[in-house]
């Protein structure tokens, strides 16, 4: 049986730089997979090209087993897509919208309306259907696109940065919305994000950067194969963190304001502590994570937010004392 998405060899070029540069991979029918990687890793002209909107320089891409490039109509046939940037016609009501998509994808009425109402239902937006979508909040938006998406037959769901400029709950809501939906329908999700902590639920995630893929595999098996330990700190002056860099210049780097250390366990930690209280300022524990994955595969970092979910911080009094958050 053939992968609902196959990717090999992916060569993508805009003039002299190269946005694809080999890239393969292969995404299981009914799996959650992630595309991982900054912006401008390459992850929306990956999608672009998946979902017959660019043609690829070299190599293959297929939907369902449907080469893209020489088949377009055959593979959109199998893709729903919520784009990054909207494309809904605000000059319409939610269900105007729906019934559009419905109307160009050739949904029969029956089916169509039975698919509208249990989509509006799912994604909490049936009290709204005769709203004009311009009156919508960005998070509803997105949820209604979600929505579209799904009216015709549709067995791959393609998103690229679905949560982008949302709070963190309708963030929240948009990944559990695409849950149900793999719950119910067995749709192949195949998602794009700089978000590190959304991909946690993912089967396997592939890390793209540069227009390379660094790694692929499970959350678990990444964090295990790549993921270390480190300590992020921040100095008490200047002095102290020159010194920090050449003591542990084999292991340490800076990273903006702040000191990473590679951390080998409990033991390493404590001894850093008891040499070091009176140079340190804050210090943080992050243990294996996919942020470390990241860190350990590109030697950048790809955050968000301030801290990571697994960290343990202390912060340094000016006699030495240390209390932990």
């Amino acid at each position: 049986m053939s992968a609902a998405v196959a990717v090999e060899a992916l060569v993508k070029r805009y003039g002299r730089t190269v946005a694809l540069d080999g890239v393969s991979f292969a995404v299981a029918a009914g799996e959650m997979f992630a595309l991982l990687g900054p912006n401008g890793a390459g992850k929306s002209t990956l999608l672009h090209i998946l979902c017959t909107l660019l043609k690829q320089d070299g190599g293959s891409a297929r939907i369902a087993g449907i080469e893209v490039r020489d088949n377009p109509l055959g593979a959109r046939k199998h893709l729903g897509v919520v784009f990054q940037e909207p494309s809904l016609d605000v000059r319409l009501t939610l269900w105007e919208n729906l019934e559009f998509h419905g109307l160009v994808y050739g949904v029969p009425l029956s089916v169509r309306r039975a698919r509208m109402e249990e989509m509006l239902h799912l994604v909490e937006l049936w009290d709204w259907r005769q709203a004009l979508v311009r009156t919508l909040s960005t998070g509803m938006k997105r949820r209604l696109e979600i929505a579209r998406a799904l009216i015709h037959d549709s067995s791959i769901l393609c998103l690229d940065e679905p949560t982008v400029g949302l709070d963190a709950q309708s963030r929240e809501r948009i990944w559990n919305y695409l849950a149900q939906l793999r719950e119910k329908r067995g749709i192949t999700l195949l998602v794009t994000t700089h978000y590190i902590e959304e991909v946690e639920p993912c089967d396997r995630i592939c890390v793209i950067d540069r227009g390379r893929i660094l790694a692929e595999g499970s959350p678990a098996a990444l964090k295990a194969a790549h993921g270390k330990a480190f300590l992020r700190v921040i100095g008490r002056d200047e002095a102290a963190e020159a010194d920090l860099l050449a003591q542990y210049e084999s292991r340490a780097s800076r990273h903006g304001a702040d000191i990473l250390i590679e951390s080998s366990g409990n033991a390493f930690v404590e001894s850093f502590l008891a040499a070091n209280a009176g140079r340190i300022k804050r210090l943080s524990v992050e243990e294996p994570s996919l942020e470390t994955v990241f860190l350990s595969l590109t030697g950048r970092e790809l955050r968000d937010q301030a801290a990571g979910a697994r960290e343990r911080t202390f912060q340094f009094g000016k006699q030495g004392g240390e209390h932990t958050r």
